[in-house]
Order: structure tokens, then C-alpha cells, then sequence
């Protein structure tokens, strides 16, 4: 009985020992020390251009606890300082503009995530709006700094726009759903007007559109997520944010010039009821880039392209059924981030009417550059082909032959492009084969200025594709 009555009370010293070494190694108590206060992981939560009147992506900091004790945090607390709009907060899973009492243990952090909604400026320019989140810890109260930049819009909500308008630079226009251009009707946009479409929106023009951009004052098509996917990383890598531009029967005559379209699910489309005498679409000094389809689609209709880029789809970057197409200083190139395409940059093809007959399709393609990740064109030959390509330059190994004339083959054009960090830059580097490769007899007078209104002729020489080379620095870093 004695020995079981030693080993109970050995037992229960071991244990208390245990609870004791347990116990020691977490502090029991919380600092109050006015010097064991909180450091952050930024001194600025900061978001970029918010439209007004609508939610913020999230944003998030991290509180940390340097002390060995636990510490609690008297008060979290947005200051209320912005007179238009609200910072609001999320701590430990609780939505709110207030907090008291939060703890941290030692050595250990805590996410605080943070949204924004600002209310209307007044004003067509970009206003900033700031606030302050302060913490009080052990008596000491410190700050982080809110801020964000409110951008009002004109709201457009699937609307038929019936009679001449004109969209402006003022301020963006946020569109919602699908407008529609009514036949017989002019669309103005111009020069530096922004356009942001939500997801899925799209617009379709049986009328005209006439988008006048300079190379200042570009016009722009895009999603309406102005904020970053991660770290610096903006949402303009990001394709299928929204529709397209469609032009559909009997539109005809439309003419954009310094656009600049990009991040859409199916790019832009433009179907013409088989007219190639007039001119349905004509792009100038444009450029349409990342779609989650292709970047331009037309099908048995008259369309112009000068100096324009027209670069990374998951598919084709440009798809040419049937129609009259001439293509001059163009750039067509895909690099399409999210996957390796399989499909040719450039699709070109014959179409076959429901009667039997066929649309040939009549094609040039002048001083003008393919090239990317897949074959430049479909398979096959161009025998039964109306389609030339002159002084082009192809990353394939080939010859010459009636279709394609004093090309550049199996060059590569060193576009300032670098996939990998997320840049999709299609300029020319120093060393790129396509530097006065052109002819200038089929450089039309309005390719002469590319989209950054660098003059072409400058040099005596025309370089391949949308943009004319303009010299690198080796030792520029920026």
C-alpha cells in the first residue's frame, strides 16, 4: 500500500513539474510597458483610383507584437477623417469602424484587412481622399495612413444610344450590361476618353464610330478593375474582365484611330453583309491586345489596319473570314500569358455561303511583323489564297515565293517584351531584325507617325511593324 501511495505522489509531482515547465514557457501576463508598443508591415494602406460610389478590392496590413508578453490593444479605430466616404475594417473575422481590447500573443501578428467606399467627388479629375486608422496601445496611440484617389463616372446601364452622341474626356464612363449603337446613328468619342465596361459588358454598333485619339491623348476600352491583382501587378494583364466591341449589319465607314483596347473576352468583331467596297472598319495607330478569344474577328467585310498592334489572345490574335483585308506597319504577336496558344496568330481564310459559293477573301500584309508563340499562319497553302505578305518579317524558316514577297524569315524582332515579369512591350530592341526591313512605298501617309508619334521616316529607313525602333540606352536601367 505504501509503494502505491509513493508512486501516486510521484506521479502527481511529475505532472505538476510538466504543468509548471508548460506553463513557463508561455507568459502569462501582458506587457503594460509604455515602450513595448505595435510595428506594421506598411505606414500606408493605399488604394489606387476607386470608383465612387462602388466597393474596393480588399486591402490588407499586418499588426505585429515584438514583446515576449502578450499585449492587448486598447482601441483600433478608423478616425472618421474623410468627409467623403468610409474606410471600413476587418479584424479576426468581425466587420466594423471599431475595436477595442484586441490581443496579441507574443512574438505573433494579426491580419487587419480594409475596404473602402468613397461617395461622388464633384469632379471630373481624380480626388484624393485620406483617413487615418489609429491604434492605442499601453497609452501610446499610433497611426496608419487610409488613402485612396475617388474618380466619379457617367454610368451607362444597356442602353440604346438612338440619335448622335458624343462620349467625352470629362471623366470615365462606367458601362454596365450592353449598349447598343442603333443603325443610322454616329457614335463621337474623343480624344482621351475612357471607357469601362463591367464584367460582361460589352457594346454592338449597327451604326458608326468614330474614335479620334492622338498619340497624347489616346482613347481607352478596358474592365473596370483599376486596382492590382498582387503587389504592383495590374489588372491590365488580366484577359475576359469584360465583353467586346461588335459591329454588326449594316455598319459601315467606322474609323478609331489611337484606341486602345484590352483585358476583353472576345476582343472586337466586325461582320459587314459581304460589302468590300466600302470600308466597314479602319484602324489607326490602335492597339487591341489580351482577349480570352481573339483580339479581332471580321468576316466578309472591307477592313484597313495601319500601324496597329494587335497582340496576345488565347487563340488568334487576329481571324480574318472571307472580306477585304490591307494591313500596313502592323504588329500582330502573341505571347499570351495563362497559356501557350495553339492556334495561329494570323487565321485567314476562305468562307463557304450556305448557297454554295465561296467569299474568297483578299489579303495584304505590308512591312508588318507576326510573330509570337505558334505558327504565324494557318496550315496549308496559299495557292487559293488572294493573301501577299510583302517585306514581313516571320519568325519561321522559309523562302519566298508569289505570296510572300522580300519577307525577313526566321528573324526575330527583339519586342521589349518580357513575359515572364509580366511586360508585354512591343517595341524594338537595339538589335532587332525588323530595323529597316521595310519598304516605304507601302507605308501609307497615315502610318507615317506610330501610336507614340515617333516619325517613321526620320532615318531614311522604315523598320517592320506598329512601332518605328527609337535607340536604347544600354546603360538606362529605368
Amino acid at each position: 500500500m505504501t509503494h502505491t501511495r509513493n508512486l501516486l505522489w510521484l506521479v502527481a509531482v511529475a505532472c505538476s513539474l510538466v504543468l509548471l515547465a508548460f506553463t513557463s514557457c508561455i507568459e502569462d501576463g501582458f506587457t503594460t510597458s509604455s515602450s513595448d508598443v505595435l510595428a506594421f508591415n506598411k505606414d500606408t494602406v493605399a488604394f489606387d483610383t476607386v470608383i465612387t460610389l462602388q466597393g474596393t478590392a480588399t486591402k490588407q496590413m499586418v499588426v505585429y507584437n515584438r514583446s515576449k508578453k502578450q499585449i492587448s490593444i486598447s482601441s483600433i479605430k478608423v478616425a472618421g477623417l474623410a468627409s467623403k466616404g468610409r474606410f471600413y475594417l476587418n479584424v479576426d473575422g468581425v466587420r466594423g469602424d471599431e475595436f477595442h481590447n484586441v490581443e496579441i500573443r507574443g512574438n505573433d501578428s494579426i491580419f487587419i484587412f480594409i475596404e473602402a467606399r468613397l461617395d461622388e467627388m464633384e469632379k471630373d479629375e481624380p480626388t484624393l481622399v485620406e483617413d487615418r486608422l489609429d491604434f492605442v496601445t499601453n497609452g501610446v496611440t499610433q497611426h496608419v495612413l487610409l488613402s485612396a484617389w475617388g474618380q466619379d463616372v457617367v454610368r451607362i446601364n444597356g442602353d440604346t444610344i438612338g440619335r448622335t452622341t458624343r462620349l467625352t474626356a470629362d471623366k470615365p464612363y462606367l458601362i454596365y450590361d450592353t449598349v447598343f449603337v442603333k443603325e443610322g446613328v454616329t457614335l463621337y468619342i474623343d480624344a482621351g476618353a475612357t471607357l469601362l465596361f463591367h464584367d460582361k459588358a460589352a457594346m454592338r454598333c449597327a451604326g458608326r464610330m468614330l474614335a479620334n485619339g492622338t498619340a497624347e491623348e489616346p482613347i481607352t476600352f478596358r474592365g473596370d478593375r483599376l486596382d492590382r491583382v498582387v503587389g504592383r501587378t495590374s489588372f491590365d494583364i488580366m484577359s475576359g474582365q469584360w465583353g467586346g466591341i461588335i459591329f454588326t449589319p449594316p455598319t459601315m465607314n467606322n474609323v478609331l484611330s489611337h484606341v486602345i483596347m484590352k483585358g476583353s473576352s472576345i476582343g472586337m468583331h466586325c461582320t459587314a453583309n459581304s460589302d468590300t467596297t466600302h470600308c466597314a472598319l479602319k484602324l489607326v495607330n490602335c492597339v487591341l491586345t489580351n482577349s480570352a478569344s481573339t483580339c479581332l474577328a471580321t468576316q466578309t467585310c472591307y477592313v484597313q489596319l495601319i500601324g496597329t498592334e494587335i497582340s496576345d489572345a488565347a487563340e488568334e490574335v487576329a481571324y480574318f473570314a472571307g472580306g477585304k483585308v490591307l494591313a500596313s506597319q502592323c504588329t500582330f504577336a502573341n505571347y499570351y500569358l495563362f497559356k501557350v496558344p495553339s492556334f495561329p496568330i494570323v487565321n485567314v481564310f476562305n468562307v463557304e455561303y450556305s448557297d454554295g459559293s465561296i467569299g474568297k477573301i483578299k489579303a495584304r500584309f505590308d512591312n508588318s511583323i507576326i510573330c509570337g508563340l505558334s505558327k504565324e499562319l494557318n496550315e496549308g497553302k496559299l495557292d487559293d489564297f488572294d493573301v501577299y505578305l510583302r517585306y514581313c518579317l516571320l519568325r519561321s524558316d522559309g523562302t519566298d515565293d508569289a505570296h510572300f514577297i522580300n519577307c525577313v524569315w526566321g528573324g526575330d524582332p527583339l519586342f521589349l517584351t518580357v513575359r515572364d515579369d509580366y511586360i508585354f512591350d512591343y517595341r524594338l530592341d537595339n538589335e532587332s531584325d525588323a530595323i529597316g526591313k521595310g519598304n516605304p512605298d507601302y507605308c501609307p501617309a497615315e502610318a507615317r507617325y506610330d501610336h507614340y508619334g515617333i516619325d517613321r521616316l526620320t532615318r531614311g529607313a522604315i523598320d517592320l511593324g506598329a512601332y518605328a525602333w527609337v535607340p536604347i540606352d544600354e546603360d538606362d536601367t529605368d
